[in-house]
């Protein structure tokens, strides 16, 4: 899965990538990706590309942001992929080298459910990053490991990872419209995927991974000051005592995946309309 947004520089160097890695892989492969309202070239460069490769395209007319292109890709995931599948989710910038899909897949055979390519693991790091940049980025980490503590995970800000296509589908299913709710506020939607499967009770895992930010060729598309506000807003959802999420929560990590269709019953069936629940019926 894909997001972009004003990426006709950078597809022309990351889909062949894609494509050169993924060519012999059993099983094969499809790329989904979200053009969120490009007013550039992007919409060409995927035309292109979708006579030579797997590729589909979900267009945004207007550019809505990171969390609603994520929030998009992943229900369109839920209800089109095998429960068995494997998805991964790249940016679109080329900062994100496909050569460390293989060993995501491998992490992902041994058992866990989500696996984070992280710059803070042995053998990671990153390249082209300002030191200014570098410095938020690690006390964002510091932060959200504090307020959030999932095991095994170090890098919670990378959007580079794998996921079990069963687990996106059970947290569609359970969470709806609320699996990324704070969709507005940059790039907090990276972190709240996370948060929300780790109340799934999702097994997490790590492989070393190198930031290529010397690659990208396009502009930045995060507010800082608008991802940092987001990331307390999250944190305050998660511990707010009367209604936070691990108050409303509390429980739902034991009933997956033993009696997924009990929590989901326990959780989704006062909020969610019949047809809602319904279209996410898998």
């Amino acid at each position: 899965m894909l997001p972009a947004y004003n990426e006709e520089a950078s597809l022309p160097n990351l889909l062949p990538k894609i494509k050169q890695q993924l060519a012999g892989h059993e099983g094969g492969y499809h790329v989904v990706v979200i053009n969120d309202g490009s007013n550039d070239n992007t919409s060409s460069e995927l035309d292109s590309y979708a006579k030579e490769m797997p590729l589909t395209v979900i267009t945004h007319e207007i550019n809505r942001g990171l969390g609603e292109s994520e929030r998009d890709g992943f229900e369109y995931i839920a209800l089109n992929a095998a429960r068995d599948d494997i998805m991964v989710r790249m940016d679109c910038d080329d900062t994100h080298e496909p050569r460390y899909i293989p060993a995501i897949i491998e992490k992902m055979h041994e058992g866990n459910d989500v696996v984070i390519t992280s710059r803070f693991q042995q053998g990671g790091g990153q390249k082209g990053v300002d030191g200014y940049r570098a410095f938020i980025s690690s006390g964002a980490s510091l932060f959200m490991k504090v307020m959030f503590n999932i095991p095994n995970v170090r890098d919670y800000s990378c959007g580079y990872r794998g996921y079990r296509v069963s687990l996106i589908q059970d947290a569609v299913r359970t969470f709806g419209n609320n699996f990324i709710q704070l969709r507005g506020l940059g790039f907090t939607s990276t972190l709240e995927t996370i948060v929300k499967l780790h109340i799934l009770g999702a097994r997490f895992a790590e492989v070393p991974f190198m930031l290529r930010y010397d690659q990208k060729l396009s502009a930045s598309k995060m507010s800082s000051a608008i991802t940092v506000l987001g990331y307390f807003t999250l944190a305050l959802l998660y511990h707010y005592p009367i209604r936070g999420w691990k108050a409303r929560y509390r429980g739902l990590r034991e009933l997956y995946p033993q009696d997924s269709q009990r929590a989901v019953k326990e959780y989704n069936r006062k909020s969610l309309p019949p047809e809602t629940e319904k279209r996410l019926r898998f």
